[in-house]
């Protein structure tokens, strides 16, 4: 099962959870403040590249917080 990434209209916060895709989209309690009216967030992932030999990992995609494909604000693996 995938872990989905939702974020809380009431108050902001992410929360984490392994779902079914099935239940992808439906609504999930907010794990700070209980509302019921989350929505699943887009989300990048990271992977790895090269071997155990200090080589990095970056998210696919670009910066996770800015979406520069060269991760300029300086959110590297």
């Amino acid at each position: 099962m995938p872990v989905y990434e939702y974020t809380c209209e009431s108050c902001g916060k992410t929360s984490e959870a392994l779902r079914k895709m099935v239940d992808a989209d439906a609504p999930l309690a907010c794990e700070s403040c209980g509302s019921d009216k989350t929505h699943r967030a887009h989300s990048v992932f990271a992977a790895a590249t090269g071997s155990s030999t200090g080589q990095t990992s970056l998210p696919m995609g670009g910066c996770g917080k800015c979406g520069d494909p060269r991760g300029s604000c300086g959110m590297r693996g």
